[in-house]
């Protein structure tokens, strides 16, 4: 859905503005793809990872997915009145936003007392629906709906300058893959149209899977049982059963990332790590909550921190 933002041919990143952050990029692609060169990786141990909301698309005033499990609990609370007095259905019924930001926040905080109680009614909300129809319900509203204050669909609430990133590594022959907290089924009907990551390279939490035999060609369908939840040590373990390897390049946002960043890390191998402030009220939001120790640990490590507001000419 996102096209490549117009620029001379020979200009990479065209949408990063010209100083430390951009010259860090392409310095270290330049350095692991020269022929012949000291650092030159291997065509496939080019790996790089990103994590998805707040590092390739807007995740405020909430993450996108949550908007989507929202009014699927809206519509439950609807049509059973009891539910308006639980939780999360309450909160989703009420439109208390406050509630809900604070689960994820206080999720990256260590603090996950609230997020069982948010996973319970997202386990519920669409079990026993087959895979099938669930990636059908998520594509139709990836497709329509609209950002609630940016005034755009969510498709074009990804960030220009990151869709350039990935453009740019893959011509140079690395392999991108999504490792995010996000919902595995949810981000696949649409990585290849918005990032160009085909959706077996989508990596993310999933709940528990049944067979159900119809005695014809059978159905896969969802079980009110988490799988796993990606985030967090549970990404890098992700990323190496999938990939064998460790990744070249990392990107993330929130504290969430810290394992997959800390991962990137290899002996005698150049490697990249980004982390994403977001620090422009007036293009995008504003926030650092949830990404405290991160931004601590990139400053001590010498990870590269892209600022919204200085480093990206546009942000969408």
């Amino acid at each position: 859905m996102n096209e490549k933002s117009t620029g001379p041919a020979d200009t990479p990143l065209p949408s990063w503005r010209d100083g430390a952050t951009k010259a860090a990029v392409l310095s270290f692609v330049e350095q692991v793809t020269a022929e012949g060169g000291p650092d030159e990786v291997p065509p496939d141990d080019r790996i790089a990872v990103f994590d998805n909301d707040g590092t390739l698309w807007c995740e405020k005033p909430m993450p996108i997915q949550l908007d989507f499990i929202l009014r699927r609990l809206v519509e439950m609370a609807e049509h059973d009145p009891e539910l308006r007095t639980r939780q999360p259905w309450q909160a989703a019924y009420t439109k208390d936003y406050a509630w809900l930001n604070n689960v994820i926040t206080a999720h990256y905080r260590g603090d996950d007392t609230t997020l069982k109680v948010l996973a319970a009614g997202v386990l519920a909300g669409f079990a026993e629906v087959t895979v099938e129809e669930f990636e059908a319900q998520a594509d139709t509203f990836l497709r329509t709906a609209r950002h609630p204050t940016l005034d755009r669909s969510y498709l074009t609430c990804s960030y220009a300058p990151m869709i350039e990133l990935l453009q740019y590594l893959d011509a140079n022959g690395f392999r991108n893959y999504i490792v995010s907290g996000g919902g595995r089924d949810f981000m696949r009907p649409i990585s290849q149209d918005v990032y160009g990551i085909p959706r077996q390279r989508v990596i993310g939490s999933g709940v528990s899977l049944a067979w159900k035999d119809n005695g014809s060609n059978g159905s896969i369908i969802r079980t009110p049982e988490a799988d796993v939840v990606d985030d967090g040590p549970e990404k890098p373990i992700r990323i190496w059963n999938r990939t064998g390897r460790r990744p070249l390049l990392s990107a993330g946002n929130s504290n969430g990332d810290i394992p997959m960043l800390q991962f990137s890390e290899q002996p005698n191998r150049t490697a990249l790590r980004l982390l994403l402030l977001h620090d422009d009220s007036d293009r995008e939001f504003d926030y650092l909550a949830g990404a405290e120790q991160a931004l601590e640990l990139a400053r001590n490590n010498g990870w590269t921190v892209v600022s919204v507001k200085d480093d990206w000419t546009t942000v969408f």
